[in-house]
């Protein structure tokens, strides 16, 4: 028989996991940290083979990472069950994440560059996006005949906007990446009049009334105000901080810190407003960086890039692990995951593809049909798509279950179909690289100059001897590079450095070539002042020449 003192300890430690557990500081919240954070930890120490080998970046695998801790999986991390306000708390993660991320890419555009460029963004962005919404409404009314093509305009609004997600593994020239990125930032914020016209003809009594709710709320109001609120701001804040700059009152690290503080602040009084809160913070940010000294004062500073490396990790993370599995079968309104399939299939080639080549004649940025197909392929939907969904959940009103009206269907089916197209498109456009690069058995290279003092802090340098003595030693890297150019410039390339003083050279590669043999290469590392170089591998203090090449593939290999 079992000496009963011996069975007291194990009768105090199970009572005292029951109070731990029943302790409210004991919460889920605190695994959602772990997991978050430990994510952010482990990509770090691998973050190099990931990116520059295997081509794949912290998007992909932040969001397999979140399904698998998520309640569908390890069920260790579920935003779903963070109370009623779930929809709330998704909607201002996403919001934050937003402003943070257009507010940069406003920053770090060239200086006057939305004016210098508006005739190209217009092109790509109001005719791409409004051709590309009929299209993915025609699609969802025919795949899903229960809803009705209001209805169906109402969910391809919340597709239209794209994602600024250019992996890190490729290489494009820097005149299209700043084309993309300030297309992708602008259509995030001008997806508001697609929805709003189709929440206003779906809850308001007649369309009239709809119209003219559009008009002075969804355009005048929202759009047009946010964006001279945001000009406003911006412009006030560029010239308060010349003048703290100019009387020696702030230094880099503090401009550098207007990144994260702005984007917030100018987000939190616009849409207190009500009005287009990240069309204000892209506009706020182009404004700032008008005259291109923000951009000088915060040249070579690592902050935003780590803000925006930590946010990426933790909004895919977030959205993995809030993707709504459950609801991609929906019996009630024919929502089946064969039937999500066909629509995402439809939906990533012919939202964007056939408007870019129809249109990229008049887009002078884009010189051939490559890159129009190129823009047109890589308009990934993520953060945005689950953004604007959940915005336009919270202004219709809770639905019956089962669904009666519209509305109801509407409201049920908006997060099961575009959740399932935005993970579908994280996959497709995550993974089209190094899929690519298999299939195509690519082999590129970049070269770049590596400085202590140009992308890493002299602490790394300090105990290791070797770097010290060979800081000024060239350094290679692995990188993905599209043959982008029109036909006219295709050819072999000669390994003369242009004379537009570019710092890139186009070389061949050859399988066996002694990669010695580069070192040879004459690099012309002059820049012009706001001068579009086509790489941006490094960044370095005002004034540093950033010398890069690219070695492009032979014509040949999937040319």
């Amino acid at each position: 028989m079992r000496d009963p003192s011996s069975v007291l300890p194990s009768v105090r430690n199970a009572r005292c996991l029951e109070l731990i557990a029943d302790d409210p500081s004991f919460t889920n919240v605190g695994v959602a940290y772990m997991c978050l954070g430990g994510f952010v930890v482990a990509f770090s120490m691998f973050s190099l083979l990931a990116r520059d080998k295997l081509y794949i970046n912290e998007v992909v695998l932040g969001t397999a990472f979140g399904i698998l801790m998520g309640p569908h999986f390890a069920g260790v991390f579920n935003p779903r069950s963070w109370g009623s306000h779930s929809n709330a708390i998704t909607l201002e993660a996403m919001r934050v994440i937003l402003a943070i991320g257009l507010f940069a890419i406003g920053v770090e555009l060239p200086k006057t560059y939305m004016a210098k460029h508006a005739k190209s963004l217009l092109v790509m962005i109001i005719p791409t996006m409004a051709i590309g919404w009929f299209i993915v409404a025609g699609l969802i009314h025919l795949l899903f005949p229960q809803f009705n093509f209001v209805s169906c305009l109402a969910i391809a609004a919340c597709l239209t906007p794209t994602d600024p997600i250019i992996s890190a593994a490729i290489n494009v020239p820097m005149r299209l990446r700043h084309l993309l990125s300030a297309e992708s930032a602008a259509n995030d914020g001008l997806a508001y009049p697609f929805l709003t016209i189709a929440i206003y003809l779906t809850v308001d009594a007649t369309k009239r009334e709809a119209i003219g709710h559009w008009v002075l709320v969804g355009c005048l109001y929202q759009v047009v105000l946010g964006v001279f609120v945001g000009v406003l701001l911006g412009l006030a804040f560029s010239s308060l901080m010349e003048f703290s700059h100019r009387h020696g009152l702030i230094d880099r690290q503090s401009y550098v810190t207007q990144y994260l503080s702005l984007a917030i602040f100018v987000s939190g009084i616009v849409s207190t407003l009500g009005s287009d809160d990240l069309l204000a913070v892209f506009a706020a940010g182009c404004a700032i960086s008008w005259d291109g000294e923000f951009t000088v004062y915060t040249e070579g500073q690592l902050f935003s890039s780590v803000i925006d490396f930590v946010l990426n990790c933790v909004g895919f993370i977030y959205i993995g692990a809030w993707l709504p599995f459950e609801s991609f079968t929906i019996p009630a309104l024919d929502i089946t995951p064969g039937r999500l399939l066909l629509l995402t299939m439809g939906v990533l080639l012919l939202r964007r593809i056939p408007p870019m080549l129809m249109l990229y004649k008049w887009i002078p940025e884009i010189t051939s049909w490559r890159q129009a197909l190129f823009s047109g392929h890589f308009g990934p939907m993520g953060v945005g798509a689950v953004y604007t969904s959940t915005l336009a959940i919270q202004k219709l009103t809770t639905p019956q279950n089962p669904p009666i009206t519209q509305e109801d269907m509407l409201t049920t089916a908006l997060h099961p179909i575009v959740s399932f197209v935005v993970l579908n498109s994280i996959v497709v456009h995550g993974l089209s690289i190094p899929l690519f690069s298999a299939w195509c058995n690519i082999r590129t290279l970049s070269l770049s100059r590596t400085l202590s003092s140009m992308t890493t802090s002299d602490w790394f340098y300090k105990n290791t001897a070797q770097n010290e003595a060979n800081e000024d030693q060239m350094s290679f890297h692995v990188t993905v590079d599209f043959e982008l150019q029109s036909p006219k410039e295709s050819g072999p390339k000669t390994a003369t450095a242009p004379s537009t003083a570019t710092p890139e050279v186009d070389v061949d590669f050859q399988e066996g070539k002694n990669q010695t043999e580069l070192e040879n290469v004459r690099l012309a590392t002059t820049p012009t002042d706001n001068q579009d170089t086509e790489t941006s591998n490094i960044a370095g203090p005002p004034g540093t020449p950033v010398p890069a090449f690219q070695v492009r593939p032979l014509a040949g290999h999937g040319q």
